[in-house]
């Protein structure tokens, strides 16, 4: 799903907003996501994932043409991670697309019990 199509579906859901008003609030919260990451902060979206930044240390690359060693720099990298209720709808998505788990089930797969 691009940015465009993810605002064209918030504004379907919700017909009284108006439109440059969904761009305006999807890319409000892409800026301060983005604001969050660069200063280290780390967001969390509780259900969802959760964004940090990784320092990557300095290293010797190859060049893939050439085969020449080339120093690359240390940098920081985004990095996510998925919540636990965004992993187990997936899982439970992929089952019952292989036809491995019934529709709808009430009672706590292994994996749920503690």
């Amino acid at each position: 799903m691009t940015k465009s199509e993810l605002i064209a579906r918030l504004a379907a859901r919700n017909p009284h907003l108006y439109q440059r008003d969904v761009e305006r609030i999807v890319a409000t919260v892409f800026d301060e996501i983005s604001k969050a990451l660069a200063t280290g902060d780390r967001v969390e979206l509780r259900g969802f994932g959760a964004f940090s930044v990784k320092k990557r240390d300095p290293r010797t690359g190859r060049n893939p043409r050439t085969g020449e060693q080339v120093a690359v720099a240390s940098k920081r990298v985004p990095y996510f991670k998925t919540g636990k209720d965004l992993r187990d709808r997936l899982n439970k998505e992929a089952q019952r697309a292989a036809g491995l788990a019934p529709a709808s089930s009430s009672e706590p797969s292994d994996g749920d019990k503690k």
